[in-house]
C-alpha cells in the first residue's frame, strides 16, 4: 500500500461543486489501495477577504490575533471537506495543524516549521481513515499559540507531512496541468514541463513562478521528497519534482524556463560615502527590519566626490519599513537621499543545462534590445539569470525571451481557474 499526500488549493476548493469534485479525486485514490492524507488551503479567496475584513476593524492588526483568525480558513476547507468525503461513504478525519503535530516557531505570521509529529494522522490512517489536516498552520510549543507559515504555506505542510510520513509521493493540485516553461496566464504558449529538478524549481520559485511555494520546494530537497504538481480539474500526468540521486547523471535542458516577478520595489542609497564598512553598515540596518533583499548594484564611486549609489531590490511588502530604517540613520551613515522605485519588474531565464552552455546571457540580452527593452539590474548564479525591467514591459519582455530560447508550444496552454496556485 503508498502512502500519497495530496494538496489542495483555495481554486481547487472555491465553492461548494468544487469540494464534491475533489473529494470524488481523493476517495478514487483511497480506492486505488493508498493511504491518503490531504492538506488543504482556504476556500477561493477567502484568506484575503479576512486580512481585508481585519484592516477594517483595525488598521494594523496584533499578528497573534490575526493568525487566529486566518487560521479558520483551512479549518472550513478540511471540515466541509471530510464531510463531503464521509457522504461518499469513506471515513475521514480532519484534523487543524496543531493537532496534526505541525509545531512551529513563534513568528506571527511567518512561522517555520520546527518537528513534525503527526501521531494523530498516523492513528487515523492505521484506522482506515483518510487524514485531511489544515494547511498553512502550527503551533508554537512555548507560546502555546496559533501559528501561520506565510503565503503559500499550504505547500509546505503537504511537504512536511510527506517527509514525517514517508509518503511516496506529495501531489500538488492546482488550476493548470503542471509546471510551465512560463506563466501560462502571461505567455500562452507556454509548454508544460515533464520533469523538473528541484534545483531548477528553487530558481524558478525565487524568480516568481507562483505554482510552487519556495519554502515547499526547499523542504522537499532537504528530505528527498518527490512532488508532482498536477491539475485538481483533469487526470492528466502533471510535472514532476524531483531530486537527483548521488551520482546520477541527469541530462537537463539549456533553459528550462522564465520567470516574471512584479513584487519587488528597488531602494537606491544615494550618494553614499566610499569608505570600508558602509555597505556592511547600510545592509545591517536592513537586515534588522528582517526585510529580505534579493539583487544588490554597487556603482562605481566618481572621482570627483569619492561617493557611490547602492541599488538593492526587495519585496514590496518591506519596502516602507526598510526606508524608515535607513532615514533615521541617514545623519549617522551620512548619504545623501534615498530613491525608491516600485515600478520594476524581475525577468529570469533558468535551466540546469547553463552549467555547460555558452551563450544565453547574449542571446538573453540580444533580444530584450531587439524587443527595446532597457535593462535596468542584472544578477547570476550558476543555472540562473535575472534582470530588472520596467514594469510596463515585463510581460512583452517574458513573451519575446520565451519565443527566442525556442520554449513556445504548438497550442495554447490550458487554465482552469484562479491564479496559478
Amino acid at each position: 500500500m503508498s502512502l500519497i499526500v495530496q494538496k489542495f488549493g483555495g481554486s481547487s476548493l472555491a465553492d461548494a461543486e468544487s469540494i464534491k469534485r475533489v473529494a470524488k479525486r481523493i476517495v478514487d485514490a483511497r480506492m486505488a489501495g493508498n493511504e491518503v492524507v490531504v492538506a488543504v488551503s482556504a476556500m477561493g479567496d477567502s484568506t484575503d477577504e479576512l486580512i481585508d475584513l481585519a484592516h477594517q476593524v483595525a488598521p494594523l492588526p496584533d499578528p497573534r490575533e490575526l493568525d487566529m483568525l486566518l487560521t479558520t480558513g483551512e479549518r472550513i476547507s478540511m471540515a466541509l471537506l471530510a464531510m463531503a468525503i464521509r457522504s461518499m461513504g469513506h471515513d475521514a478525519r480532519s484534523f487543524t495543524g496543531s493537532q496534526a503535530g505541525m509545531i512551529t516557531d513563534a513568528r506571527h505570521g511567518a512561522a517555520r516549521i520546527v518537528d513534525v509529529t503527526p501521531v494523530r494522522v498516523r492513528e487515523a490512517l492505521d484506522g482506515g481513515a483518510i487524514a485531511i489536516v489544515a494547511g498553512f498552520q502550527g503551533f508554537n510549543r512555548d507560546s502555546r499559540d496559533i501559528t501561520t507559515l506565510g503565503r503559500g504555506g499550504s505547500d509546505t505542510t503537504a511537504v512536511a507531512l510527506a517527509a514525517a510520513l514517508g509518503a511516496d509521493v506529495c501531489e500538488i493540485y492546482t488550476d493548470v496541468d503542471g509546471v510551465y516553461t512560463a506563466d501560462p496566464r502571461v505567455v500562452t504558449k507556454a509548454r508544460k514541463i515533464d520533469r523538473v529538478t528541484t534545483e531548477e524549481m528553487l530558481e524558478l520559485a525565487a524568480a516568481g513562478a507562483k505554482v510552487l511555494h519556495i519554502r515547499a520546494v526547499e523542504f522537499a530537497r532537504r528530505h528527498g521528497v518527490t512532488l508532482h504538481v498536477r491539475s485538481s480539474f483533469s487526470s492528466a500526468e502533471g510535472t514532476w519534482v524531483v531530486t537527483p540521486k548521488e551520482g546520477e547523471v541527469v541530462e537537463e535542458p539549456m533553459i528550462t524556463g522564465v520567470a516574471g516577478d512584479l513584487s519587488e520595489a528597488k531602494i537606491t542609497v544615494v550618494g553614499v560615502p566610499n569608505t570600508p564598512g558602509m555597505a556592511a553598515d547600510i545592509f545591517t540596518i536592513v537586515a534588522e527590519t528582517g526585510a529580505n533583499i534579493d539583487m544588490i548594484v554597487q556603482n562605481v564611486s566618481a572621482a570627483t566626490t569619492g561617493r557611490t549609489d547602492i541599488s538593492f531590490t526587495l519585496p514590496k511588502s518591506d519596502g516602507e519599513k526598510v526606508l524608515t530604517a535607513l532615514r533615521v540613520t541617514q545623519s549617522t551613515l551620512g548619504f545623501e537621499s534615498l530613491a525608491y522605485d516600485d515600478q520594476i519588474g524581475k525577468l529570469s531565464v533558468v535551466g540546469g543545462g547553463m552549467r555547460t552552455s555558452a551563450g544565453v546571457s547574449a542571446q538573453l540580452f540580444t533580444t530584450l534590445k531587439n524587443a527595446g527593452v532597457n535593462m535596468e539590474m542584472i544578477s547570476t548564479s550558476e543555472i540562473r539569470i535575472s534582470v530588472v525591467v520596467r514594469a510596463d514591459v515585463l510581460n512583452h519582455a517574458l513573451r519575446e525571451v520565451h519565443t527566442a530560447f525556442a520554449l513556445d508550444g504548438e497550442a495554447d496552454a490550458v487554465v482552469y481557474a484562479g491564479t496559478g496556485r
